[in-house]
This record gives C-alpha cells, structure tokens and sequence, in this order.
C-alpha cells in the first residue's frame, strides 16, 4: 500500500456576467476577428460588485465537497491560489473557511499567479503525505478584471473571473491513483515581463497587469513542453501513456504550440479559453472540472495539469484519476 493524494471531488464556479468579444468592443478598440484569431477566446466572465475572489472560492469549493461526499469539516487544510485576494491579510483562505463553516484547520494562500493551483497542489500533496490533514481543498480563484487596465487592449482581452476547486484525501492505494509526480519552476528574471504595476510595498495600488506578450509566447511555449517532459520522466511515463492533458488557458495558440512540440493529439487536450479566457490560477481547476462533469475524465485516466504565469512560474502535475 502506498499513501497518496487522490482526486475526491472537483467544482467551479463562474460569475453571473458573461461578456463576448462583440461586446467588449463596444467599449475597447478591438474586435471578435482580432481576439479570436490571436487567442482563441470568445467570451470571458466578469466579476459583479457582489462577487469576490472568496465568494467564487467558496462557490466552487462546495460543490466539490459535494463531488466528494464531504463535509466543510472533514476539511483539514485549505489553500486557495490567487493574484487577487479579497484583502491584502487575511488570507482569502481563512475567509474561504468561515463561509464554508470549516471549524479550525490549516488555511492560507499560494500567489504564484497562473501557475498559482499547481503551486498549491503540490504544496496540498506534500502536507497530505506527510500527515498534516486528510482531506485539503485546494481551490484557485481570481477576480482579474480589478487588475485590467480597460484601455490597454493588449492585456484586457485575455483575462477573465472565475474560480475552480478540487478536494484531495490522502488515502492507502494499493494502485497507481492519485499524484504521481508534480514540478515546479521560477525564474524571477523574467519578471517584468508579466507583472503588476503596483503593491502594498511599492506603490501603496493595486496597480494593472503589464505584459510583453511575444517574450511571454516564446517563453510558455519552451517551458511548458519541458516542464511535462520532466514529470512525465518523474513517473517512467510517456505522452502516449496520457489521457488528458488539463492545460492553463492562456491562450490557443500556446496551448496548441505546447502540445505540437510533445506530440500530443489536440483531442486529449482540454480547452475552456474560448469560454472562459484566461481566469489565471482558476484556470486549471476550471478546465478540469468541466471534464469530469461532462464524462470525458474519468476513473482510471492519466491526467496531465500544467500552467505557467508571472515571475515566471511554471510547473506540472501527473495524476491517476
């Protein structure tokens, strides 16, 4: 017997208002050709007054204790990965919690923006493994449109809100289910070439998101084909062993890119960004749950997380469903 993490539950949830490409128009010089053509994204969803990075977290953390037959306290550890906590302290974690009605646990947050959730799944299956809790929530969550600058059509086409959640409960598996492997990444070199023009420390704002695209392009690309060529290696694996690969919804192009230059087929490749766009560390956990929900993953099949985000951050998970 072997202790592992294993996939209990998944959950998601979106805000209320869904804004295509035509209608962004109407107030940013783009339109839906320009958009789809560069990345692939159609609609995009946008947080209300009412709807918050914890309130989306929370929403989507029920229902995947819902998925898992669990209660909020059979829960032992929460992390929620976001760029766009509710407040700079607490952490939305702890908020997370009480709306849940979690009595005491572990909570906190993982900022390691797109990257953010498998940051957090990793630092999730480490804790479980070694005894710190049973079951853990781990949920990204983002309210990126707080951080758009609306007149900069580069950056604000890509983003939307959105939250996506998975339970994992460290269990004795006589098998191959759970986390196998995951890896992890940062070059902090990088990192004006995706980042936040403001902070609590520097400019006391909350400052927009600036991004050199091309640069951002080349680097995903390389990174992301590497970093799943190490922890396919990590677990003796190949690409053609893979099922599904759940990928971080940037952008099309990335997405097809990366999967080329592995040789992966573009059906075991999972796409939300044309109805999601790019919801950051929401992204992953968004994607995945659509494809448990719809049937195509499913008990038994090899899975493959993978984002990357600014700093850079980058990394991977291989899990059996």
């Amino acid at each position: 017997m072997t202790l592992r993490s294993v996939l209990a539950g998944t959950g998601a949830a979106l805000p209320r208002t869904r804004v295509s490409n035509e209608e962004l128009a109407q107030r940013v010089d783009t339109s839906d050709e320009w958009i789809v053509e560069r990345t692939g994204i159609r609609f995009r969803h946008i947080a209300e007054p009412d709807e918050t990075t914890g309130t989306l977290g929370a929403a989507a953390a029920r229902q995947a204790l819902e998925a898992a037959g669990l209660e909020a306290a059979d829960i032992g550890l929460i992390i929620v990965a976001t760029a766009t906590p509710d407040n700079t302290f607490p952490a939305t974690a702890t908020k997370v919690q009480a709306m849940l009605g979690a009595p005491d646990c572990i909570a906190f947050d993982v900022a390691a923006v797109c990257s953010g959730f498998l940051y957090a799944v990793s630092v999730a299956d480490a804790m479980l493994r070694t005894g710190a809790a049973k079951h853990a929530l781990v949920i990204g969550s983002e309210t990126f449109s707080r951080i758009l600058d609306w007149e900069d059509r580069a950056t604000c086409v890509l983003f939307g809100d959105g939250a996506g959640a998975v339970v994992l409960s460290a269990e004795d598996v006589d098998d191959d289910r759970g986390i196998l492997a995951t890896r992890l990444h940062a070059e902090g070199q990088y990192c004006d070439m995706l980042y936040v023009d403001g902070g609590p420390s520097t400019t006391g704002t909350v400052g927009h998101v600036r991004m050199q695209g091309r640069e951002v392009f080349r680097h995903a690309v390389t990174n992301l084909a590497s970093v799943l060529g190490e922890v396919l290696a990590d677990t003796g694996l190949s690409a053609a062993d893979v099922d599904w690969v759940v990928p971080h919804q940037a952008n099309r192009r990335i997405i097809d890119a990366t999967a080329k230059k592995l040789g992966l087929p573009a059906e075991r490749v999972v796409l939300t960004v044309d109805q999601h766009a790019n919801t950051s560390a929401a992204s992953v956990p968004l994607a995945l749950d659509l494809a448990v929900r719809d049937g195509r993953i499913k008990r038994g099949d090899l899975v493959v997380l993978e984002a990357m985000g600014g700093g850079f951050t980058w990394g991977a998970a291989v899990l059996r469903v």
